[in-house]
């Protein structure tokens, strides 16, 4: 249980370092960096934002549950 939570910790990290780098900036920040000319084309529907931004949020959440649930199975086992 402690290797499948720690492996969905990991995927939605990276998922997370990805999906907040596609966002689109609101100054010069790393998404102008990053091909700010391809996202600006791509991110300007208010559609594929309102979609990025679920997508984000429910990745986080995903996240936050797979520590919460790390933290109790450490504790159980006495690590």
């Amino acid at each position: 249980m402690i290797l499948a939570t720690s492996i969905v910790l990991i995927i939605t990290s990276l998922l997370m370092v990805v999906l907040v780098l596609l966002h689109k900036g609101k100054g010069g920040g790393l998404s102008d960096m990053f091909g700010g000319g391809i996202s600006s084309s791509l991110g300007g529907s208010s559609v594929v934002e309102r979609n990025l931004d679920r997508l984000t949020i429910g990745t986080g959440l995903i996240w936050f549950a797979a520590i919460v649930v790390l933290g109790f199975l450490f504790k159980a086992k006495g690590l």
